[in-house]
């Protein structure tokens, strides 16, 4: 099994402290398995919606924290990680 490591950005440190305490604890836990288990393993988890990004974003990936907040990452070859920001999505209108 491959070792991934993830790092976090200035940026995704700042958008941290901004968001609830259970949303840091989730990104806190996929990190984990992610270092745990490897990229591969973790995105066959369905609950964390792991997708990859098209338009501004193309090259960068998203999981769901919850309904309402997404981490945006990119992944290099050397099997790095790194969480850029954390968004929070608005709500569509329909």
């Amino acid at each position: 099994m491959l070792r991934c490591q993830v790092e976090l950005t200035k940026a995704a440190k700042k958008d941290l402290q901004k968001v609830p305490v259970y949303i840091a604890e989730k990104l806190e836990y996929w990190v984990h398995a992610v270092v745990t288990f490897g990229m591969e393993k973790v995105r066959q988890v369905s609950g964390f919606h792991d997708e990859s990004l098209k338009g501004d974003r193309m090259g960068q990936r998203s999981i769901r924290l919850n309904k309402a907040y997404r981490a945006i990452y990119e992944e290099t070859i050397n099997l790095e990680i790194r969480i850029v920001s954390i968004v929070e999505v608005n709500k569509h209108e329909y």
